[in-house]
């Protein structure tokens, strides 16, 4: 990136001018579904203020359809061309009429069909495939690890270790994939932030280039949510409502904003842009 503007350098005022925010779901808009703080009404003042509003999730485990409805409960209104993740990163790493083993949630299996490639429970396959879900067992990890082991590709729709909730962090996708890629021996293709695989959903589905100024990336995990930005040479601003808690470091990910929450984000942005 010699010679381009680091992601995070633009002074917090310049975000009240960008058009596209791309922000995270679980730790930032809602903790389990309950709303965090007046993200809603964060998301609606962006919107009156002229900028797009998308979602990107590394949470592979809900539908398109159950995220959107999800969003409609809080007040918030969007499309499935405002929402990207992991679960499709995922599933565009494959081709159509590929057959994989699944370990995951619906959201998962529903990117897998949409992009025409089959799932199966015997028989040989090209890949295992592993997302974020609570039914995870030895059964499951075994047959996952096999099939894996078989294949000689393992693919994970992210890493991270833990997923936030209201009572703490609970074990994330990163550490069901750890257990299976012990398991087959194998090293996971991980396509959910912060890696080129979502980078490029990203791109393709919001319209937009790297080293643009005008889209800001907003997130509760600098590991993963800022690790993007910079990927994608965007300004990335850290909101403390989630893993990552008020007073922590952001391990040396640059910031343009930090925030308490998404709602105190918003009214700082704009308050400073006016």
């Amino acid at each position: 990136m010699t010679g381009r503007r680091r992601a995070g350098s633009a002074p917090a005022a310049s975000l009240a001018d960008a058009r596209l925010w791309i922000v995270d779901l679980d730790g930032v808009i809602w903790l389990s579904g309950a709303a965090i703080g007046d993200s809603a009404v964060a998301v609606s003042r962006l919107r009156s203020h002229g900028a797009r509003v998308v979602f990107a999730t590394n949470n592979s485990a809900p539908t398109t359809g159950e995220l959107l409805e999800q969003l409609d409960r809080l007040g918030i209104d969007a499309r499935p061309d405002d929402m990207a993740s992991s679960a499709q990163a995922a599933a565009g790493l494959l081709e159509p009429g590929e057959r994989v083993r699944v370990l995951a949630g619906e959201g998962v299996r529903e990117a897998l069909a949409d992009r025409g490639v089959v799932e199966s429970t015997d028989g040989p396959v090209s890949a295992a495939v592993v997302g974020w879900n609570r039914n995870f067992d030895f059964d499951s990890l075994s047959g996952t690890a096999m099939a894996a082991r078989q294949a000689g590709r393992l693919i994970g729709t992210n890493e991270d270790p833990t997923h936030p909730t209201p009572s703490g962090l609970v074990a994330g996708c990163g550490a069901l994939l750890a257990a299976v890629a012990t398991a087959a021996g194998l090293t996971p293709e991980i396509a959910g932030k912060p890696r080129q695989p979502m980078a490029a959903l990203l791109r393709e589905r919001f319209g937009f280039e790297d080293g643009d100024a005008t889209v800001v990336m907003v997130g509760d995990q600098p590991g993963t949510d800022g690790r993007l930005a910079e990927r994608l040479d965007i300004p990335f601003c850290l909101v403390d409502s989630g893993v990552t808690r008020p007073g922590t470091a952001a391990g040396g990910v640059p910031l343009a904003a930090r925030a308490p929450d998404f709602g105190h984000l918003v009214a700082s942005v704009l308050a400073d842009g006016s």
